[in-house]
Parts: structure tokens; sequence; C-alpha cells
């Protein structure tokens, strides 16, 4: 996953990726500082910006219970895994949470803004 045209607006949203959100995301997959970020949509900053980050003892089960239960979110999640060889393994995963009780007008920000990350 990388960040699409930087700090660019989206030309259908308006939105861009605030600095922060990126030198985030490069600490969860370079460094393995996080397990997990949580992004969100500051419609005053027009930008995506972090609202929450797990350490990396955090668990899928704890990153799910930072999800809110009516509003919309981006996040990453590095997943640990051993291979059949026995191998560890790591895969980062992007996720668009759009629960079916969020408004409207937040799944559509946030279907448009999607395209900032690859």
């Amino acid at each position: 996953m990388s960040f699409r045209g930087l700090s660019r607006p989206n030309a259908p949203s308006g939105m861009g990726v605030a600095d922060h959100s990126k030198t985030t995301f490069m600490e969860l997959k370079q460094k393995k500082v996080h397990r997990y970020v949580i992004f969100k949509v500051d419609e005053k900053k027009r930008e995506v910006v972090v609202e929450k980050t797990g350490g990396p003892a955090e668990s899928y089960d704890d990153f799910a219970a930072s999800l809110p239960e009516n509003d919309c979110r981006y996040a990453v999640f590095d997943f640990d895994f051993v291979t059949s060889e026995n191998c560890q393994k790591s895969k980062i995963f992007f996720i668009a949470w759009s629960p079916s009780t969020s408004r409207i007008r937040a799944k559509m920000l946030y279907a448009t803004t999607k395209d900032r990350f690859y």
C-alpha cells in the first residue's frame, strides 16, 4: 500500500492525506512499531488523519474493538503468521470499514477518498 498523489486533494472528495498518516503507516510497514493504524477523514482539515494506533502486542480482537460501531474508517492491520514450512511471515491488510449503520454521506465520502490509498 502506498499513498497516491501525496498530499494533493483527491478530485472527487477534495481530501488529501496528512503527512503524519504517511509517516505512521511507514512506521507500521518498515519498523513494526504498530500492529494496526486506524485513519479517519477530518472534514474540517479536509484530509485523512490518524485516529488510533495499536502496539505490536495488540491482537486482531483489540483492533476490531477499536473500530466505531456507526461510523466509517480506514485501517491497516499487520497480520503475522507461520507458513506450513514453519516460516514467519507478515501481511499488511487495508480495510475500508463502512458499517451499514453509518450515515450515507460518510459512506460516500469514504468511498471516494479511498482512492488515495493503493
